[in-house]
C-alpha cells in the first residue's frame, strides 16, 4: 500500500495506515487519510476518494474559509463541519501557521480538539475525510492526537507531520505564491528550534488519553477511535473504517 495518494486536484493527501504501534498493532489502511482542501478535487479526484473508502468528511475550516467546489462531490459522501477555530477568535498569534502554535492551542482549546475526534469516532461506517485548507497545521494537530492515541511511535508521528512541507510546494507554485515553508523555517530559526524538536517535545510530555478524557471524551469514544485506527493482523485486509483527510490553512494556501 502507498501512503501518498494521488487524488487529482489535491496535493497533500496521505493514508495513515501501516504504522506500527507500541502494542504490536498497525494503523489500518484506508482508515485515516489527511489532505488539503477537497474543494479543488476534479471529478476523477472525487472518484478516487470514493474508491478509497471516503464516506464522511469532517471539515475543520472556519466559516468564511470555504470556496466554491467543483461540483463533483459524490452524494454518498456526507460533510460534517467541525471548525477548530471560531469566528471572533483573536487568531493564532505570531506562531500561527507553524508547529509552535500546537501546544498553546491544545492548552487553550482542548474541547475543540475533542469535538473533532468525537466526530471521527462516531462517523458512519466507511471513510472519514477530515480537512481544513492546506492539510498541515490543524490537520497535523488532529492527526498527531489520533496517532498518539493509537500508540504510534513518536518518530513516525513527527515524520508524518514533516511530510506536508514538501507535499505543499507544488500547490504554492500553482497558486503563484512563495513556498510557505520558508516562512515557517524562518520563524522556527528565530526561536532557535525545528519542527522535529517542537513536535517531538510536545509528544514527549503528552499523556494523550488523559488529555482527551479531561477534554470530554468518554472511554467509549476512545475505544471507538482505537478500533477504527488499528488492526490486529495487517494481512487480513479488514474493511476500512475511517478515512481522515485533514486539511489545514497552512499559511497562504487557499
Amino acid at each position: 500500500m502507498e501512503r501518498h495518494l494521488a487524488w487529482d486536484g489535491c496535493h497533500n493527501v496521505r493514508d495513515l495506515g501501516g504504522l506500527s504501534t507500541a502494542s504490536g498493532l498497525r494503523t489500518r489502511w484506508g482508515s485515516v487519510v489527511r489532505s488539503d482542501t477537497p474543494d479543488r478535487l476534479t471529478e476523477a479526484g472525487w472518484a478516487a476518494a470514493l474508491a478509497h473508502g471516503v464516506r464522511t468528511i469532517v471539515d475543520l475550516r472556519t466559516p468564511g474559509e470555504h470556496h466554491a467546489g467543483t461540483g463533483h462531490r459524490p452524494p454518498e459522501i456526507t460533510v460534517v463541519p467541525v471548525p477548530l477555530d471560531e469566528p471572533g477568535d483573536p487568531g493564532r498569534g505570531p506562531h500561527g501557521g507553524t508547529p509552535l502554535y500546537l501546544r498553546p492551542f491544545m492548552e487553550r482549546f482542548p474541547g475543540r480538539c475533542a469535538r473533532a475526534l468525537r466526530a471521527i469516532a462516531h462517523a458512519r461506517p466507511g471513510g472519514v475525510l477530515v480537512h481544513c485548507v492546506a492539510g498541515r497545521d490543524r490537520t497535523g494537530l488532529i492527526t498527531l492526537l489520533l496517532l498518539a492515541l493509537a500508540g504510534v511511535a513518536r518518530e513516525h508521528i513527527v515524520a508524518d507531520y514533516e511530510l506536508s512541507a514538501a507535499r505543499l510546494r507544488p500547490l504554492y507554485a500553482l497558486l503563484g505564491e512563495p513556498d510557505d515553508d520558508l516562512r515557517v523555517r524562518a520563524r522556527l530559526d528565530a526561536t532557535g528550534t525545528t519542527t522535529r524538536e517542537v513536535v517531538g517535545g510536545l509528544l514527549d510530555g503528552l499523556d494523550v488519553e488523559a488529555y482527551l478524557t479531561a477534554a470530554g471524551l468518554t472511554a467509549s469514544d476512545l475505544a471507538a477511535l482505537r478500533a477504527r485506527l488499528t488492526m490486529v493482523d495487517e494481512g487480513r485486509g479488514q474493511d476500512a473504517s475511517v478515512v481522515v483527510a485533514v486539511e489545514d490553512r497552512g499559511g497562504a494556501a487557499r
